[in-house]
Protein backbone atom coordinates (compact mmCIF):
# COMPACT_ATOMS: atom_id res chain seq x y z
CA UNK A 1 0.00 0.00 0.00
CA UNK A 2 2.93 2.12 0.60
CA UNK A 3 4.62 1.57 -2.43
CA UNK A 4 0.93 2.60 -4.54
CA UNK A 5 0.83 6.11 -2.22
CA UNK A 6 4.06 6.91 -3.53
CA UNK A 7 3.43 6.58 -7.01
CA UNK A 8 0.44 8.54 -6.49
CA UNK A 9 3.08 10.84 -5.39
CA UNK A 10 5.39 11.16 -8.62
CA UNK A 11 2.51 11.44 -10.66
CA UNK A 12 1.24 14.52 -9.21
CA UNK A 13 5.00 16.14 -8.42
CA UNK A 14 5.21 15.74 -12.35
CA UNK A 15 2.44 18.13 -13.10
CA UNK A 16 3.48 21.55 -14.62
CA UNK A 17 4.95 23.72 -11.81
CA UNK A 18 3.33 27.21 -13.27
CA UNK A 19 0.10 25.52 -12.88
CA UNK A 20 -1.26 27.85 -10.34
CA UNK A 21 1.82 30.69 -10.08
CA UNK A 22 0.39 32.73 -12.11
CA UNK A 23 0.28 35.75 -9.62
CA UNK A 24 3.63 34.98 -8.93
CA UNK A 25 3.04 32.74 -5.73
CA UNK A 26 4.81 28.86 -5.72
CA UNK A 27 1.59 26.20 -6.25
CA UNK A 28 3.82 24.57 -3.54
CA UNK A 29 3.23 24.79 0.45
CA UNK A 30 4.06 22.53 4.01
CA UNK A 31 2.51 22.85 7.08
CA UNK A 32 1.60 20.80 10.25
CA UNK A 33 -1.19 20.11 12.63
CA UNK A 34 -2.33 19.45 16.31
CA UNK A 35 -5.40 18.46 17.38
CA UNK A 36 -7.56 15.93 19.16
CA UNK A 37 -8.43 12.86 18.21
CA UNK A 38 -11.23 10.40 19.41
CA UNK A 39 -11.44 6.52 18.31
CA UNK A 40 -14.91 5.21 17.88
CA UNK A 41 -15.85 2.44 19.08
CA UNK A 42 -13.76 3.35 22.14
CA UNK A 43 -13.42 0.55 25.17
CA UNK A 44 -16.51 -1.02 24.11
CA UNK A 45 -15.65 -3.83 21.54
CA UNK A 46 -15.33 -7.83 22.92
CA UNK A 47 -11.63 -7.09 23.78
CA UNK A 48 -12.46 -4.60 26.46
CA UNK A 49 -12.97 -5.26 30.27
CA UNK A 50 -11.60 -2.74 31.61
CA UNK A 51 -10.95 1.24 29.73
CA UNK A 52 -7.95 3.20 30.82
CA UNK A 53 -7.00 6.74 30.24
CA UNK A 54 -6.65 7.79 26.43
CA UNK A 55 -3.66 9.87 25.01
CA UNK A 56 -5.69 12.00 22.22
CA UNK A 57 -2.96 14.33 21.16
CA UNK A 58 -2.98 14.23 17.43
CA UNK A 59 -0.60 15.79 14.98
CA UNK A 60 0.35 15.53 11.46
CA UNK A 61 3.25 17.27 8.93
CA UNK A 62 1.85 17.92 5.57
CA UNK A 63 2.80 18.88 2.06
CA UNK A 64 0.76 20.21 -0.73
CA UNK A 65 0.79 21.40 -4.78
CA UNK A 66 -2.00 23.22 -6.11
CA UNK A 67 -3.42 23.28 -9.72
CA UNK A 68 -5.12 26.26 -9.19
CA UNK A 69 -6.51 28.87 -6.57
CA UNK A 70 -9.24 26.54 -5.58
CA UNK A 71 -8.01 22.73 -5.85
CA UNK A 72 -4.99 20.60 -5.02
CA UNK A 73 -3.52 17.48 -3.38
CA UNK A 74 -1.58 16.64 -0.58
CA UNK A 75 1.12 14.45 0.95
CA UNK A 76 1.44 14.08 4.80
CA UNK A 77 2.51 12.27 8.02
CA UNK A 78 -0.23 11.51 10.67
CA UNK A 79 -0.08 10.33 14.48
CA UNK A 80 -3.64 9.80 15.61
CA UNK A 81 -3.17 9.43 19.48
CA UNK A 82 -3.39 6.40 21.25
CA UNK A 83 -6.24 4.59 23.10
CA UNK A 84 -5.65 2.48 26.30
CA UNK A 85 -7.64 -0.38 28.28
CA UNK A 86 -7.37 -3.48 30.29
CA UNK A 87 -8.13 -6.83 28.34
CA UNK A 88 -9.90 -10.17 29.84
CA UNK A 89 -6.58 -11.75 30.35
CA UNK A 90 -5.88 -8.53 33.11
CA UNK A 91 -3.33 -7.01 29.96
CA UNK A 92 -2.82 -3.69 29.53
CA UNK A 93 -3.62 -2.05 25.92
CA UNK A 94 -2.24 0.79 24.31
CA UNK A 95 -2.96 0.87 20.62
CA UNK A 96 -2.46 3.97 18.52
CA UNK A 97 -2.59 4.52 14.43
CA UNK A 98 -0.21 6.70 12.63
CA UNK A 99 0.92 6.51 8.93
CA UNK A 100 1.18 8.38 5.37
CA UNK A 101 -2.36 9.86 3.69
CA UNK A 102 -2.80 11.08 0.15
CA UNK A 103 -5.51 13.21 -0.47
CA UNK A 104 -7.48 15.89 -2.58
CA UNK A 105 -8.17 19.21 -0.94
CA UNK A 106 -10.46 22.09 -2.36
CA UNK A 107 -10.89 25.83 -1.15
CA UNK A 108 -13.74 27.83 -1.56
CA UNK A 109 -13.28 32.25 -0.56
CA UNK A 110 -15.97 33.50 1.55
CA UNK A 111 -14.73 36.92 2.20
CA UNK A 112 -11.13 38.79 1.38
CA UNK A 113 -9.01 36.46 3.68
CA UNK A 114 -11.88 33.79 5.06
CA UNK A 115 -12.13 30.24 3.09
CA UNK A 116 -13.90 27.07 3.17
CA UNK A 117 -12.05 23.74 2.59
CA UNK A 118 -12.74 20.17 1.62
CA UNK A 119 -10.78 17.20 1.69
CA UNK A 120 -11.07 13.49 0.98
CA UNK A 121 -8.43 10.70 0.57
CA UNK A 122 -7.16 7.70 2.16
CA UNK A 123 -4.15 7.17 4.98
CA UNK A 124 -2.24 4.03 4.82
CA UNK A 125 -2.49 3.54 8.28
CA UNK A 126 0.18 1.26 11.04
CA UNK A 127 -2.33 0.26 13.60
CA UNK A 128 0.61 -1.16 16.57
CA UNK A 129 -0.40 -2.41 20.31
CA UNK A 130 2.51 -2.13 22.68
CA UNK A 131 0.59 -4.21 25.30
CA UNK A 132 1.93 -4.13 29.15
CA UNK A 133 4.17 -1.02 28.67
CA UNK A 134 5.92 -2.43 25.84
CA UNK A 135 6.83 -5.96 26.63
CA UNK A 136 4.36 -6.89 24.13
CA UNK A 137 3.33 -6.06 21.01
CA UNK A 138 1.73 -6.78 17.21
CA UNK A 139 0.50 -4.56 15.03
CA UNK A 140 -1.35 -4.36 11.29
CA UNK A 141 -1.81 -2.49 8.52
CA UNK A 142 -3.95 -1.26 5.95
CA UNK A 143 -6.17 1.50 4.15
CA UNK A 144 -8.29 3.79 5.69
CA UNK A 145 -10.26 6.37 3.66
CA UNK A 146 -10.71 10.10 4.98
CA UNK A 147 -12.70 12.94 4.81
CA UNK A 148 -12.96 15.93 6.26
CA UNK A 149 -13.95 19.76 6.29
CA UNK A 150 -12.50 23.17 7.39
CA UNK A 151 -12.54 26.37 7.57
CA UNK A 152 -9.04 28.77 7.00
CA UNK A 153 -7.87 32.36 8.03
CA UNK A 154 -5.11 34.31 5.26
CA UNK A 155 -3.12 35.56 8.28
CA UNK A 156 -0.17 37.05 5.63
CA UNK A 157 0.20 36.50 2.08
CA UNK A 158 2.36 33.06 2.73
CA UNK A 159 0.84 31.81 6.13
CA UNK A 160 -3.12 30.52 6.54
CA UNK A 161 -4.42 29.31 9.56
CA UNK A 162 -7.18 26.35 9.44
CA UNK A 163 -9.28 24.81 12.04
CA UNK A 164 -9.80 21.27 10.34
CA UNK A 165 -12.32 18.17 11.17
CA UNK A 166 -11.68 14.56 9.60
CA UNK A 167 -13.62 11.25 9.91
CA UNK A 168 -11.62 8.12 9.50
CA UNK A 169 -12.91 4.79 8.54
CA UNK A 170 -11.95 1.12 8.71
CA UNK A 171 -9.11 1.07 11.42
CA UNK A 172 -8.91 -2.17 11.69
CA UNK A 173 -6.96 -4.94 13.05
CA UNK A 174 -7.86 -7.44 10.47
CA UNK A 175 -4.35 -9.41 11.28
CA UNK A 176 -5.58 -10.66 14.69
CA UNK A 177 -9.82 -9.14 14.33
CA UNK A 178 -9.20 -7.70 17.83
CA UNK A 179 -10.43 -3.98 16.51
CA UNK A 180 -12.52 -2.37 14.35
CA UNK A 181 -12.59 1.32 14.78
CA UNK A 182 -13.46 4.76 13.12
CA UNK A 183 -11.47 8.14 14.40
CA UNK A 184 -13.08 11.74 14.62
CA UNK A 185 -10.07 14.35 14.65
CA UNK A 186 -10.40 18.29 15.03
CA UNK A 187 -7.21 20.42 14.98
CA UNK A 188 -5.46 23.74 13.70
CA UNK A 189 -3.24 23.42 11.44
CA UNK A 190 -1.10 26.43 10.14
CA UNK A 191 0.45 25.83 6.62
CA UNK A 192 3.29 28.12 4.66
CA UNK A 193 2.80 28.62 0.43
CA UNK A 194 6.09 29.23 -1.09
CA UNK A 195 7.21 32.18 -2.93
CA UNK A 196 5.90 35.85 -3.66
CA UNK A 197 3.48 37.47 -5.50
CA UNK A 198 4.53 39.57 -8.52
CA UNK A 199 3.80 43.41 -8.06
CA UNK A 200 2.40 44.80 -10.81
CA UNK A 201 3.98 47.61 -12.81
CA UNK A 202 2.97 50.88 -12.12
CA UNK A 203 1.50 52.56 -15.54
CA UNK A 204 3.62 54.49 -17.48
CA UNK A 205 3.31 58.18 -16.80
CA UNK A 206 1.84 59.52 -20.03
CA UNK A 207 4.62 61.80 -21.97
CA UNK A 208 3.05 65.70 -20.70
CA UNK A 209 1.04 66.99 -23.96
CA UNK A 210 3.30 70.15 -25.01
CA UNK A 211 1.21 73.89 -24.80
CA UNK A 212 0.79 76.15 -27.41
CA UNK A 213 1.50 79.06 -25.29
CA UNK A 214 -0.97 81.95 -26.86
CA UNK A 215 0.64 85.40 -27.09
CA UNK A 216 -0.93 87.93 -24.86
CA UNK A 217 -3.28 90.55 -26.62
CA UNK A 218 -2.87 94.41 -26.04
CA UNK A 219 -6.29 95.62 -27.89
CA UNK A 220 -5.74 99.06 -26.85
CA UNK A 221 -2.30 99.11 -27.56
CA UNK A 222 -1.69 100.98 -23.87
CA UNK A 223 0.88 98.58 -23.13
CA UNK A 224 -0.73 96.43 -20.35
CA UNK A 225 -1.85 93.24 -21.38
CA UNK A 226 -5.80 92.32 -21.73
CA UNK A 227 -5.47 89.87 -19.02
CA UNK A 228 -4.34 92.66 -16.91
CA UNK A 229 -6.17 95.37 -18.37
CA UNK A 230 -8.94 96.44 -16.12
CA UNK A 231 -9.83 99.83 -18.53
CA UNK A 232 -9.79 98.96 -21.84
CA UNK A 233 -10.13 100.79 -24.37
CA UNK A 234 -7.65 103.29 -23.08
CA UNK A 235 -7.03 106.05 -25.64
CA UNK A 236 -3.25 105.59 -27.09
CA UNK A 237 -2.10 108.84 -26.07
CA UNK A 238 -2.76 108.63 -22.40
CA UNK A 239 -0.12 107.40 -19.66
CA UNK A 240 -2.05 104.08 -17.92
CA UNK A 241 -0.83 102.90 -14.44
CA UNK A 242 -0.07 99.17 -14.26
CA UNK A 243 -3.93 98.26 -14.51
CA UNK A 244 -4.03 100.08 -17.87
CA UNK A 245 -6.26 102.65 -16.16
CA UNK A 246 -5.52 106.57 -17.31
CA UNK A 247 -3.75 108.70 -14.79
CA UNK A 248 -4.61 111.70 -13.96
CA UNK A 249 -3.38 115.17 -12.36
CA UNK A 250 -4.84 117.97 -10.81
CA UNK A 251 -4.82 120.77 -13.35
CA UNK A 252 -4.75 124.38 -11.23
CA UNK A 253 -5.51 127.43 -13.16
CA UNK A 254 -6.60 131.25 -12.83
CA UNK A 255 -8.71 132.68 -14.87
CA UNK A 256 -9.24 137.00 -14.38
CA UNK A 257 -11.99 138.25 -16.44
CA UNK A 258 -12.22 141.88 -16.26
CA UNK A 259 -13.54 145.01 -14.83
CA UNK A 260 -17.02 145.74 -14.45
CA UNK A 261 -17.45 149.45 -14.09
CA UNK A 262 -19.47 151.10 -11.11
CA UNK A 263 -20.90 154.62 -11.63
CA UNK A 264 -20.20 157.03 -8.60
CA UNK A 265 -21.04 155.67 -5.09
CA UNK A 266 -23.32 153.32 -6.57
CA UNK A 267 -23.03 149.30 -6.40
CA UNK A 268 -26.00 149.09 -9.23
CA UNK A 269 -24.68 147.28 -12.07
CA UNK A 270 -24.61 148.58 -15.48
CA UNK A 271 -26.88 147.08 -17.64
CA UNK A 272 -23.99 147.06 -20.32
CA UNK A 273 -21.99 144.71 -17.68
CA UNK A 274 -24.40 141.63 -17.95
CA UNK A 275 -22.74 140.72 -21.13
CA UNK A 276 -19.16 140.09 -19.10
CA UNK A 277 -21.04 137.96 -16.31
CA UNK A 278 -22.91 136.05 -19.08
CA UNK A 279 -19.30 134.84 -19.97
CA UNK A 280 -17.92 134.30 -16.66
CA UNK A 281 -20.91 131.99 -15.81
CA UNK A 282 -20.13 130.40 -19.21
CA UNK A 283 -16.68 130.24 -18.52
CA UNK A 284 -17.31 128.47 -15.06
CA UNK A 285 -20.20 126.04 -16.63
CA UNK A 286 -17.51 124.51 -18.70
CA UNK A 287 -15.31 123.90 -15.85
CA UNK A 288 -17.17 122.75 -13.10
CA UNK A 289 -14.43 122.34 -10.90
CA UNK A 290 -13.45 125.95 -10.73
CA UNK A 291 -14.46 128.53 -8.09
CA UNK A 292 -14.57 132.07 -8.35
CA UNK A 293 -13.80 134.77 -5.91
CA UNK A 294 -16.04 138.34 -7.11
CA UNK A 295 -13.18 141.58 -5.83
CA UNK A 296 -15.07 144.57 -5.41
CA UNK A 297 -12.79 148.27 -5.34
CA UNK A 298 -13.71 151.59 -5.17
CA UNK A 299 -11.85 154.70 -6.11
CA UNK A 300 -9.98 157.06 -3.34
CA UNK A 301 -12.49 159.39 -2.99
CA UNK A 302 -14.31 160.53 0.70
CA UNK A 303 -13.77 158.04 4.06
CA UNK A 304 -12.05 154.34 3.47
CA UNK A 305 -14.35 152.55 5.50
CA UNK A 306 -17.21 153.77 3.59
CA UNK A 307 -14.93 152.53 0.37
CA UNK A 308 -14.38 149.59 1.60
CA UNK A 309 -18.10 148.88 2.58
CA UNK A 310 -19.32 150.24 -0.59
CA UNK A 311 -16.61 147.91 -2.17
CA UNK A 312 -18.03 145.03 -0.45
CA UNK A 313 -21.78 145.86 -1.88
CA UNK A 314 -20.44 146.02 -5.00
CA UNK A 315 -18.96 142.06 -4.81
CA UNK A 316 -22.01 140.99 -3.66
CA UNK A 317 -24.40 142.94 -6.15
CA UNK A 318 -22.29 141.08 -8.56
CA UNK A 319 -22.32 137.54 -7.27
CA UNK A 320 -25.82 137.49 -6.83
CA UNK A 321 -26.33 137.71 -10.52
CA UNK A 322 -24.01 135.02 -11.36
CA UNK A 323 -25.87 132.84 -8.71
CA UNK A 324 -29.23 133.67 -9.45
CA UNK A 325 -29.30 135.33 -12.81
CA UNK A 326 -27.03 132.25 -14.64
CA UNK A 327 -27.22 129.40 -12.08
CA UNK A 328 -23.99 128.74 -10.60
CA UNK A 329 -23.59 127.01 -7.16
CA UNK A 330 -23.66 129.40 -4.68
CA UNK A 331 -20.66 127.38 -2.87
CA UNK A 332 -18.65 128.08 -5.91
CA UNK A 333 -18.70 132.07 -5.61
CA UNK A 334 -17.19 134.43 -3.03
CA UNK A 335 -17.16 137.70 -2.68
CA UNK A 336 -15.15 140.08 -0.85
CA UNK A 337 -14.49 144.06 -0.86
CA UNK A 338 -10.77 145.59 -1.20
CA UNK A 339 -11.98 149.36 -0.70
CA UNK A 340 -9.12 151.50 -2.30
CA UNK A 341 -6.43 149.05 -1.51
CA UNK A 342 -5.63 147.87 -4.74
CA UNK A 343 -6.18 150.58 -7.53
CA UNK A 344 -5.38 149.72 -10.92
CA UNK A 345 -4.98 153.09 -11.71
CA UNK A 346 -3.08 156.18 -9.01
CA UNK A 347 -3.63 159.57 -9.44
CA UNK A 348 -6.81 162.19 -8.43
CA UNK A 349 -8.31 162.66 -11.82
CA UNK A 350 -11.43 161.83 -12.99
CA UNK A 351 -10.32 158.96 -15.07
CA UNK A 352 -8.18 157.36 -12.43
CA UNK A 353 -11.35 157.59 -10.35
CA UNK A 354 -13.61 155.96 -12.55
CA UNK A 355 -10.98 152.76 -13.50
CA UNK A 356 -10.93 152.32 -9.97
CA UNK A 357 -14.46 151.59 -9.37
CA UNK A 358 -15.16 148.42 -10.53
CA UNK A 359 -15.43 144.66 -9.93
CA UNK A 360 -12.96 141.99 -10.55
CA UNK A 361 -13.66 137.99 -11.30
CA UNK A 362 -10.10 135.71 -10.13
CA UNK A 363 -11.91 132.50 -11.57
CA UNK A 364 -9.29 129.25 -10.06
CA UNK A 365 -10.08 126.21 -11.71
CA UNK A 366 -9.18 122.16 -9.89
CA UNK A 367 -9.61 120.02 -12.71
CA UNK A 368 -8.35 116.17 -13.31
CA UNK A 369 -7.07 115.66 -16.59
CA UNK A 370 -5.31 113.06 -18.70
CA UNK A 371 -1.51 112.63 -18.49
CA UNK A 372 -0.20 112.65 -22.05
CA UNK A 373 2.47 110.21 -23.02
Amino acid sequence: MMNNALKVLLLVSALPLGASASDGLSPWYAGAGLGINNYEPNCDQKTMLTCGEDDPYAWDVFGGFLFNEHFGVELGYRDLGRAEWIDYSNVLNDVGARGLSLGLVAFFPIAEKWSLSAEAGAMDYLLYNNKQWGSQYYSDSGIAPFVGAGVGYQMTENLKLQAKYRRYENLDDDAFNTLEMESNYWGLELSYRFGESKKAAPAPTPAPVPMVKEEPKDSDMDGVFDEQDQCPATPSNHKVDSKGCTIYKNDVSTYTLGSLRFANNSSVINPNSYADIEKLANYMNQHPGSTVEIGGHASNVGNPDYNLKLSDKRAQATAKVLIEKYGIAASRVSAKGYGITMPVMDGNSAEAHAANRRVEAVVTGSEKVAVLK
